[in-house]
Formats: C-alpha cells, structure tokens, sequence
C-alpha cells in the first residue's frame, strides 16, 4: 500500500477530486430534481401526480450504469457531445434524485395535513405552505434515510469508472494495471472512500440528534 500511495498519489489525489466534484454536484441537483417531483407526487393535479410517479419508478428501476451509458454513448452520438465525467455526473444525478423523491415524498406525507390546513387558511398560497410550513418539517424527519441517500451517492460515483471519469475506481483500475498489484491499489482507494464516507456518516448522526432535541 505505501508503494501504490507513494508512486502514485497525485493519480490519486486527481480520482479524489473528480469523485468529491461529482458527488457534489450531483448531491445539490439530485436534492432539487428529487424534492421537485415529490412535490408533484402529492399536487391535487392527478397529471402531475402521474408525471412524478413515472419519474420515479422508471429511473429508480433502471440500474445505474445504464443510465450513465445512455449519456455517454447514446446522447455524444445523437444529441451534442459530453464528455465522461458529465456523462457519469448526469447519470448519478438523474438516479439519486429518483430514491431522493421518494424519500421527500414519504416525509411530506408524514407531515400532519392540518398544516397545510393552517396555512391555506391563514391566507398563503399552496406553494407558500409547502415551501415555508410542510417541507421544513419534512425533511427534519428524513434527515436519517436522506443521510444514507447522501452516502449511497458517493459510493455509486464510482460509476464513472465505466464512462472514463476519472474519478477514484477509474484511477484504481489504472494503478492496478500499471503496477500489477489489485488488492493494494483496491485497498487504498477504498481507505479514500472511507475517508469521505466517514465524516458524512457522523455528521448526518449528529445532525439527526442536533434535530431531535
């Protein structure tokens, strides 16, 4: 391990940053997307309730890597051209934001629906209540499922190794063929998951107690 970590840590150092820059960027899109269609998922419009539905099930059931070929093959040959990194980034985004909705819409549904109530009767609009009343509150009771959503996504990054993203499991698959050693580089960049996952993991528990009292 400390030949792999010495001889090719900037390689490392570059995986790193392409899998925080992607998990990042999709942690900010999928959150909104995934927030957007759980609101329609619980509209009085029955269309939207539909439209949201099939977003959800349909992305949420096809497996991740499909998705993040689509965009790499099939988007660059019919559509405009992107590279892998964005590819892989779009594919995760799309993927997450689907258990995302799912997760917001359960808590929505928690929420007492005298709330609402409330807040339509005190003369605020539908979307006032939702964004001010009912979406506080309900995403204090998923911080627990929307926590593991949040991890679960820095691990799938490694989806872009498939798409040529460069991010950790791409430079692992290098390192390894380059020095012949697949268990210690495997090693290492796992220990550089951890690294990431870890914190979060905590934090996600101490903000969850923070909230709790």
């Amino acid at each position: 391990m400390v030949y792999i970590l010495t001889h090719y840590w900037s390689e490392l150092v570059q995986g790193l940053g392409y899998t925080l820059l992607s998990s990042v960027i999709a942690l900010v899109f999928s959150t909104i997307i995934g927030t957007m269609f759980a609101i329609f998922e619980v509209l009085p419009n029955k269309a939207m309730r539909v439209i949201g539905r099939i977003y959800i099930e349909l992305f949420r059931n096809i497996p991740l890597l499909v998705i993040a070929m689509f965009f790499y093959v099939i988007i660059p040959l019919y559509v405009a051209k992107i590279d892998g990194f964005t590819a892989g980034t779009i594919g995760l985004t799309i993927y997450t934001s689907s258990f995302i909705a799912e997760t917001v819409r359960a808590g929505i549904q928690s929420v007492d629906p005298g709330q609402m109530e409330g807040a339509r009767a005190n003369g605020m609009t539908y979307w006032q209540a939702m964004s001010k009343i009912v979406l506080p509150q309900a995403f204090k009771i998923i911080i627990p499922p929307l926590g593991n959503q949040f991890i679960n996504l820095v691990k799938n990054s490694s989806v872009l190794a498939f798409v040529a993203g460069f991010d950790l499991m791409y430079q692992a698959n290098s390192i390894a063929s380059l020095s012949l050693d697949t268990i210690n580089s495997y090693m290492v960049v796992g220990c550089f998951y951890l690294v990431i996952t870890l914190p979060l993991s905590y934090y996600m528990r101490h903000l969850e107690k923070r909230l709790a009292n």
